[in-house]
Parts: structure tokens; C-alpha cells; sequence
């Protein structure tokens, strides 16, 4: 999506893509092989998300990259966290000890300014994409990263056809397309979510299948 898109999604509070607790799945398949304490976990598209909060209390340094300032604001004053500020590039970089938020678009970025990393978490960046840009939001993830560092992508799956993204479907197919290039692929988990999700099944869907994805450098 455009990012005018995602700045009036903020600024209006259409915000259904936000998450009011932990992701279950970053609870049950986190740490991902060889990620020890202390390890740089990046979260591309992180909005105001409190799976980095969690991360950050297991002892893992975090950096995520945001869009929306207004989404940056909203995570430190609901946490009561008071963060530093400072340029970065193209960014401004909001620190609290261990934590980073990047405010610009992810597409900008470069290895100069994020650094190097350890893990990718990716739970609303990929489904966020429309099918167009998913091959150049891989490609420069891929380009972010070196050859030790794994991710943990969480996708939805369901019938695009009854229900206009975002969030999009992303099914096991295209996850293979995606990434397969450079990562080894393994499904961790997949099931059917669609009690919990109202949305989703007022708007007729009958599957919502969650799925969470190990990748591993080639």
C-alpha cells in the first residue's frame, strides 16, 4: 500500500490491524534456533505492536521499523516509556534501552542504518502488502539481512475473493515463491482462527487459517 494509505489509517484510528495482546504464536515458537538472549530481532512494519515489548522483556534488543510517527507516539505513551530521538539517515530514530524504532518507510532503508541483525519477526508486514509489492518487500528484506539471520513470518490464509485486504491472504504457495531463494522454508504451525476474529466472519468468510513459518538461510 501507498504510504498515505497507512498515515490516514493512523490518523483516522482505523486501526483494526493493531493487536491488544501478545501474538500467541511469537509466545509459542520464539526463540527461533540459534537466537540467544540478547540477540537484534528486527520487526519491519511494527506500528505500535506489543510483541516488542514482549520481546524486549526476554531480553532480546529490538528494532522495528514504523511508517507512522503517530504509531511511534502511541506505543511509548501507552507503555510509559520515554524514549530519545535523534536523525538517522532518511529516519528518526526513537531509542529506549534496548529498543529502537526507525520512522520512515522500510523500503528506505539500508544496512547504514539498521545494522546488522540477528532474527526477523514478521507478523503484519508481508499481509499488509498488496501481491504487487510482496516480491520487492522479499527481495529487500532479503537485502537487509545477511546469512545467519532466520525469521519467524506469520501469514493469514483465506478466500481473498469474499474479503478485500489488508490484511491480505498469503497462502503456503506464495510464502514458497517469496522466499525460497534464500531461506529453507518449514511451517510451524497452522490453524483456523476464524472464531476469534468477528471480522473476518461477518464478512462470510467460513476458513481464517493462521500459519507460522521457521526461515532459515539457505
Amino acid at each position: 500500500m501507498e504510504p498515505d494509505f497507512w498515515h490516514e489509517r493512523w490518523e483516522t484510528n482505523r486501526i483494526g490491524f493493531h493487536m491488544d495482546a501478545v501474538n500467541p504464536w511469537l509466545v509459542s515458537h520464539w526463540p527461533l534456533p540459534g537466537i540467544q538472549r540478547g540477540s537484534r530481532v528486527f520487526v519491519p512494519l511494527c506500528g505500535k505492536s506489543l510483541d516488542m515489548l514482549w520481546l524486549l522483556e526476554q531480553g532480546y534488543r529490538v528494532t522495528g521499523v514504523e511508517i507512522s510517527r503517530i504509531a511511534i507516539e502511541a506505543f511509548f505513551s501507552e507503555n510509559r516509556l520515554d524514549p530519545l530521538t535523534e536523525p538517522a539517515g532518511r529516519f528518526t530514530r526513537w531509542h529506549y534501552q534496548g529498543l529502537d524504532i526507525l520512522c520512515g518507510d522500510f523500503l528506505d532503508l539500508d544496512k547504514s542504518v539498521l545494522g546488522t541483525l540477528d532474527a526477523v519477526y514478521d507478523r503484519a508486514a508481508l499481509i499488509a502488502m498488496p501481491p504487487v509489492m510482496r516480491p520487492r518487500y522479499a527481495a529487500h528484506l532479503a537485502a537487509l539481512t545477511d546469512r545467519k539471520t532466520c525469521a519467524l513470518l506469520i501469514t493469514l490464509e483465506y478466500n481473498q475473493l469474499k474479503m478485500a485486504g489488508p490484511p491480505f491472504s498469503v497462502s503456503v504457495d506464495e510464502v514458497n515463491r517469496l522466499f525460497s531463494d534464500n531461506y529453507s522454508i518449514e511451517c510451524l504451525a497452522s490453524t483456523d482462527v476464524l472464531e476469534e476474529n468477528a471480522k473476518f466472519r461477518d464478512s462470510g468468510l467460513t476458513l481464517l487459517r493462521e500459519q507460522a513459518y521457521c526461515l532459515t538461510p539457505r
